[in-house]
Protein backbone atom coordinates (compact mmCIF):
# COMPACT_ATOMS: atom_id res chain seq x y z
CA UNK A 1 0.00 0.00 0.00
CA UNK A 2 1.30 3.46 -0.98
CA UNK A 3 -0.20 6.24 1.09
CA UNK A 4 -0.18 9.63 -0.65
CA UNK A 5 -1.23 13.00 0.81
CA UNK A 6 -1.64 16.17 -1.22
CA UNK A 7 -1.29 19.35 0.84
CA UNK A 8 -2.94 22.37 -0.75
CA UNK A 9 -5.95 21.62 -2.94
CA UNK A 10 -5.80 24.61 -5.26
CA UNK A 11 -5.23 24.70 -9.01
CA UNK A 12 -2.21 22.39 -9.00
CA UNK A 13 -2.94 20.19 -5.98
CA UNK A 14 -6.60 19.94 -6.95
CA UNK A 15 -5.84 18.78 -10.48
CA UNK A 16 -3.14 16.23 -9.70
CA UNK A 17 -4.77 15.13 -6.46
CA UNK A 18 -8.08 14.84 -8.29
CA UNK A 19 -6.60 12.71 -11.05
CA UNK A 20 -4.99 10.41 -8.47
CA UNK A 21 -8.14 10.19 -6.35
CA UNK A 22 -10.25 9.35 -9.40
CA UNK A 23 -8.04 6.49 -10.58
CA UNK A 24 -7.33 5.01 -7.16
CA UNK A 25 -10.80 5.44 -5.65
CA UNK A 26 -11.25 1.68 -5.13
CA UNK A 27 -7.61 0.65 -5.15
CA UNK A 28 -6.07 -1.72 -2.63
CA UNK A 29 -2.59 -0.48 -3.59
CA UNK A 30 -2.82 3.33 -3.32
CA UNK A 31 -4.66 5.60 -0.86
CA UNK A 32 -5.06 9.31 -1.63
CA UNK A 33 -5.63 11.94 1.06
CA UNK A 34 -6.35 15.66 0.69
CA UNK A 35 -5.17 18.30 3.17
CA UNK A 36 -7.35 21.39 2.68
CA UNK A 37 -8.63 24.24 4.79
CA UNK A 38 -11.63 26.47 5.30
CA UNK A 39 -14.45 26.59 2.78
CA UNK A 40 -12.52 24.35 0.39
CA UNK A 41 -12.27 21.57 2.97
CA UNK A 42 -15.94 21.97 3.83
CA UNK A 43 -17.07 21.86 0.18
CA UNK A 44 -14.99 18.76 -0.64
CA UNK A 45 -16.25 16.96 2.46
CA UNK A 46 -19.86 17.68 1.49
CA UNK A 47 -19.78 17.26 -2.29
CA UNK A 48 -16.38 15.86 -3.28
CA UNK A 49 -13.90 17.71 -5.47
CA UNK A 50 -15.24 18.67 -8.88
CA UNK A 51 -12.54 18.69 -11.53
CA UNK A 52 -13.41 20.49 -14.78
CA UNK A 53 -10.94 19.59 -17.54
CA UNK A 54 -10.80 19.96 -21.30
CA UNK A 55 -11.61 16.25 -21.47
CA UNK A 56 -14.73 16.50 -19.33
CA UNK A 57 -15.81 17.05 -15.73
CA UNK A 58 -15.99 14.59 -12.86
CA UNK A 59 -16.28 14.49 -9.08
CA UNK A 60 -13.77 12.67 -6.91
CA UNK A 61 -13.72 11.60 -3.28
CA UNK A 62 -10.34 11.00 -1.63
CA UNK A 63 -9.88 8.50 1.19
CA UNK A 64 -10.13 11.49 3.53
CA UNK A 65 -10.10 15.27 3.29
CA UNK A 66 -9.04 17.13 6.42
CA UNK A 67 -7.20 20.18 7.71
CA UNK A 68 -5.73 18.08 10.53
CA UNK A 69 -2.69 16.01 9.46
CA UNK A 70 -3.02 13.93 12.66
CA UNK A 71 -6.14 12.34 11.16
CA UNK A 72 -4.07 11.01 8.25
CA UNK A 73 -0.95 9.84 10.03
CA UNK A 74 2.35 8.87 8.40
CA UNK A 75 2.37 8.82 4.58
CA UNK A 76 4.81 7.44 2.03
CA UNK A 77 4.60 10.43 -0.31
CA UNK A 78 3.71 13.99 0.70
CA UNK A 79 3.03 16.24 -2.29
CA UNK A 80 3.28 19.89 -1.24
CA UNK A 81 1.19 22.28 -3.34
CA UNK A 82 0.96 25.16 -0.91
CA UNK A 83 2.15 28.65 -1.79
CA UNK A 84 5.89 29.31 -1.61
CA UNK A 85 5.56 31.93 1.12
CA UNK A 86 3.84 29.33 3.35
CA UNK A 87 6.31 26.49 2.76
CA UNK A 88 8.27 26.37 6.02
CA UNK A 89 5.15 26.92 8.13
CA UNK A 90 3.29 24.25 6.16
CA UNK A 91 6.05 21.66 6.66
CA UNK A 92 5.92 22.23 10.42
CA UNK A 93 2.15 21.73 10.38
CA UNK A 94 2.51 18.56 8.29
CA UNK A 95 4.96 16.85 10.67
CA UNK A 96 2.30 14.33 11.86
CA UNK A 97 2.37 12.89 8.31
CA UNK A 98 6.16 12.61 8.14
CA UNK A 99 8.66 10.06 9.38
CA UNK A 100 12.16 9.24 8.17
CA UNK A 101 10.78 7.15 5.26
CA UNK A 102 8.39 9.81 3.95
CA UNK A 103 9.32 11.27 0.56
CA UNK A 104 8.43 14.93 0.07
CA UNK A 105 7.69 16.32 -3.39
CA UNK A 106 7.05 20.07 -3.65
CA UNK A 107 5.13 21.23 -6.74
CA UNK A 108 5.50 24.94 -6.10
CA UNK A 109 6.39 27.84 -8.32
CA UNK A 110 10.11 28.54 -8.04
CA UNK A 111 13.27 26.46 -8.10
CA UNK A 112 14.44 26.31 -4.47
CA UNK A 113 11.52 24.59 -2.70
CA UNK A 114 13.30 21.26 -2.19
CA UNK A 115 16.35 23.08 -0.84
CA UNK A 116 14.17 24.88 1.71
CA UNK A 117 12.50 21.62 2.81
CA UNK A 118 15.86 19.84 3.16
CA UNK A 119 16.94 22.59 5.56
CA UNK A 120 14.11 21.43 7.85
CA UNK A 121 14.26 17.69 7.11
CA UNK A 122 17.89 16.92 6.17
CA UNK A 123 17.45 13.15 6.55
CA UNK A 124 14.41 12.77 4.28
CA UNK A 125 14.29 12.24 0.55
CA UNK A 126 13.06 15.50 -0.95
CA UNK A 127 12.52 15.37 -4.70
CA UNK A 128 12.21 18.21 -7.19
CA UNK A 129 9.17 18.52 -9.40
CA UNK A 130 7.52 20.96 -11.74
CA UNK A 131 4.22 21.02 -13.55
CA UNK A 132 3.03 22.61 -16.78
CA UNK A 133 -0.62 23.39 -16.26
CA UNK A 134 -3.14 26.22 -16.48
CA UNK A 135 -5.61 25.62 -13.67
CA UNK A 136 -7.19 27.39 -10.74
CA UNK A 137 -9.55 26.91 -7.83
CA UNK A 138 -12.65 28.44 -9.43
CA UNK A 139 -14.64 28.20 -6.19
CA UNK A 140 -14.47 26.05 -3.06
CA UNK A 141 -14.48 22.42 -4.16
CA UNK A 142 -14.15 23.19 -7.87
CA UNK A 143 -10.88 23.13 -9.85
CA UNK A 144 -10.89 24.24 -13.49
CA UNK A 145 -8.13 23.21 -15.91
CA UNK A 146 -7.65 24.98 -19.24
CA UNK A 147 -4.83 25.52 -21.71
CA UNK A 148 -2.45 22.93 -23.11
CA UNK A 149 -2.48 19.31 -21.87
CA UNK A 150 -0.91 19.28 -18.37
CA UNK A 151 2.55 17.74 -17.86
CA UNK A 152 4.35 16.63 -14.72
CA UNK A 153 8.16 16.33 -14.46
CA UNK A 154 10.03 15.14 -11.38
CA UNK A 155 13.30 13.59 -10.27
CA UNK A 156 16.13 13.52 -7.75
CA UNK A 157 19.77 12.59 -8.34
CA UNK A 158 20.07 11.17 -4.82
CA UNK A 159 16.60 9.62 -4.68
CA UNK A 160 15.90 5.90 -4.27
CA UNK A 161 15.48 4.50 -7.77
CA UNK A 162 12.79 2.03 -6.72
CA UNK A 163 10.69 4.77 -5.10
CA UNK A 164 11.12 7.14 -8.05
CA UNK A 165 9.96 4.51 -10.52
CA UNK A 166 7.06 3.45 -8.31
CA UNK A 167 5.76 7.04 -8.15
CA UNK A 168 6.25 7.44 -11.90
CA UNK A 169 4.01 4.39 -12.43
CA UNK A 170 1.40 5.64 -9.96
CA UNK A 171 1.08 8.95 -11.82
CA UNK A 172 1.24 7.44 -15.31
CA UNK A 173 -1.40 4.82 -14.49
CA UNK A 174 -3.68 7.66 -13.31
CA UNK A 175 -3.58 9.19 -16.81
CA UNK A 176 -1.11 11.95 -15.91
CA UNK A 177 1.54 12.76 -18.51
CA UNK A 178 4.65 12.12 -16.42
CA UNK A 179 8.41 12.38 -17.00
CA UNK A 180 10.98 11.01 -14.56
CA UNK A 181 13.93 13.25 -15.43
CA UNK A 182 17.60 12.43 -14.90
CA UNK A 183 18.37 16.18 -15.15
CA UNK A 184 15.67 17.75 -13.03
CA UNK A 185 17.66 20.99 -12.56
CA UNK A 186 17.43 21.64 -16.30
CA UNK A 187 13.71 20.80 -16.33
CA UNK A 188 12.99 23.07 -13.34
CA UNK A 189 14.86 26.00 -14.84
CA UNK A 190 13.28 25.57 -18.26
CA UNK A 191 9.97 26.35 -16.59
CA UNK A 192 11.43 29.01 -14.32
CA UNK A 193 12.96 30.84 -17.29
CA UNK A 194 9.39 31.34 -18.50
CA UNK A 195 7.60 31.73 -15.19
CA UNK A 196 9.86 34.19 -13.38
CA UNK A 197 9.88 36.87 -16.13
CA UNK A 198 6.18 36.26 -16.89
CA UNK A 199 5.05 36.49 -13.27
CA UNK A 200 7.20 39.55 -12.70
CA UNK A 201 6.02 41.49 -15.75
CA UNK A 202 2.32 40.58 -15.54
CA UNK A 203 2.30 41.64 -11.89
CA UNK A 204 4.30 44.82 -12.52
CA UNK A 205 2.20 45.98 -15.49
CA UNK A 206 -1.10 44.47 -14.27
CA UNK A 207 -1.59 43.02 -17.76
CA UNK A 208 -2.47 39.53 -19.03
CA UNK A 209 -0.13 37.28 -21.02
CA UNK A 210 -1.90 38.17 -24.28
CA UNK A 211 -1.60 41.89 -23.56
CA UNK A 212 2.14 41.57 -22.86
CA UNK A 213 2.70 39.65 -26.11
CA UNK A 214 0.74 42.23 -28.13
CA UNK A 215 2.62 45.29 -26.87
CA UNK A 216 6.04 46.41 -28.15
CA UNK A 217 6.60 48.39 -24.94
CA UNK A 218 5.90 45.41 -22.67
CA UNK A 219 7.83 43.01 -24.89
CA UNK A 220 10.87 45.26 -24.56
CA UNK A 221 10.64 44.99 -20.77
CA UNK A 222 10.16 41.22 -21.06
CA UNK A 223 13.24 40.93 -23.25
CA UNK A 224 15.27 42.81 -20.62
CA UNK A 225 14.10 40.46 -17.86
CA UNK A 226 15.03 37.40 -19.90
CA UNK A 227 18.43 38.87 -20.78
CA UNK A 228 19.09 39.33 -17.04
CA UNK A 229 17.96 35.88 -15.86
CA UNK A 230 19.72 34.02 -18.70
CA UNK A 231 23.31 34.41 -17.38
CA UNK A 232 22.14 33.44 -13.88
CA UNK A 233 20.78 30.15 -15.22
CA UNK A 234 23.93 29.55 -17.24
CA UNK A 235 26.07 30.01 -14.12
CA UNK A 236 24.16 27.06 -12.63
CA UNK A 237 24.91 24.90 -15.65
CA UNK A 238 21.48 25.28 -17.24
CA UNK A 239 21.33 25.27 -21.04
CA UNK A 240 19.32 28.31 -22.14
CA UNK A 241 18.04 28.41 -25.74
CA UNK A 242 19.21 31.40 -27.76
CA UNK A 243 15.59 32.12 -28.70
CA UNK A 244 14.27 32.11 -25.10
CA UNK A 245 12.55 35.47 -25.59
CA UNK A 246 10.81 34.39 -28.82
CA UNK A 247 9.66 31.15 -27.19
CA UNK A 248 8.23 33.02 -24.22
CA UNK A 249 6.28 35.42 -26.44
CA UNK A 250 5.02 32.50 -28.53
CA UNK A 251 3.68 30.72 -25.44
CA UNK A 252 2.05 33.92 -24.17
CA UNK A 253 0.37 34.49 -27.54
CA UNK A 254 -1.14 31.00 -27.61
CA UNK A 255 -2.58 31.06 -24.09
CA UNK A 256 -6.35 31.53 -23.69
CA UNK A 257 -7.62 35.12 -23.57
CA UNK A 258 -7.28 36.55 -20.08
CA UNK A 259 -4.68 33.99 -18.96
CA UNK A 260 -2.14 35.34 -16.50
CA UNK A 261 0.16 34.13 -13.74
CA UNK A 262 -0.87 33.04 -10.26
CA UNK A 263 1.34 35.76 -8.76
CA UNK A 264 -0.46 38.39 -10.82
CA UNK A 265 -3.83 37.02 -9.65
CA UNK A 266 -2.66 37.20 -6.03
CA UNK A 267 -1.63 40.84 -6.48
CA UNK A 268 -5.03 41.60 -8.03
CA UNK A 269 -6.80 40.01 -5.06
CA UNK A 270 -4.62 41.77 -2.52
CA UNK A 271 -3.32 38.44 -1.20
CA UNK A 272 0.16 37.39 -0.11
CA UNK A 273 2.31 36.62 -3.16
CA UNK A 274 5.27 34.51 -4.27
CA UNK A 275 7.30 37.62 -5.07
CA UNK A 276 10.39 36.44 -3.20
CA UNK A 277 10.38 33.01 -4.89
CA UNK A 278 9.72 34.25 -8.42
CA UNK A 279 11.47 37.62 -8.49
CA UNK A 280 13.56 38.15 -5.38
CA UNK A 281 15.36 34.79 -5.68
CA UNK A 282 16.66 35.71 -9.13
CA UNK A 283 18.10 38.94 -7.74
CA UNK A 284 19.68 37.01 -4.85
CA UNK A 285 21.42 34.67 -7.30
CA UNK A 286 22.43 37.62 -9.48
CA UNK A 287 24.20 39.27 -6.54
CA UNK A 288 25.85 35.96 -5.68
CA UNK A 289 27.23 35.65 -9.21
CA UNK A 290 28.00 39.35 -9.70
CA UNK A 291 25.39 39.79 -12.45
CA UNK A 292 23.66 43.17 -12.83
CA UNK A 293 19.85 42.97 -12.77
CA UNK A 294 18.51 46.52 -13.05
CA UNK A 295 15.12 45.61 -14.58
CA UNK A 296 14.45 42.85 -12.08
CA UNK A 297 15.48 45.10 -9.20
CA UNK A 298 13.31 47.99 -10.41
CA UNK A 299 10.21 45.78 -10.72
CA UNK A 300 10.94 43.97 -7.46
CA UNK A 301 11.13 47.21 -5.49
CA UNK A 302 7.86 48.44 -6.98
CA UNK A 303 6.10 45.12 -6.36
CA UNK A 304 7.40 45.00 -2.79
CA UNK A 305 5.83 48.42 -2.28
CA UNK A 306 2.48 47.02 -3.46
CA UNK A 307 2.73 43.82 -1.42
CA UNK A 308 0.87 43.09 1.76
Amino acid sequence: MMKIAIAGIGGVGGYYGGMLAKHYANSEDVEVYFIARGENEKAIKQNGLKLETKNGSFIVHPKLVTSNPNEIGIVDLLICCTKGYDLEQSIQQLMPCINSNTVLLPLLNGVNSAERIRAILPNNEVWDGCVYIVSQLAEPGVVKETGNPPRFVFGCKTGTDKKLKAVEKVFTDAGITTTLSDNILQAMWEKYLFLSPSATITSYTNKTMNEIAASDEYKKLLRQLISEIKPVAEKLGVLVPTDAFERTVDVMTKLPAGATTSMHRDFQKGKATELDSLTGYVIKLGKQFGIAMPTYEMMYEELKRRSR
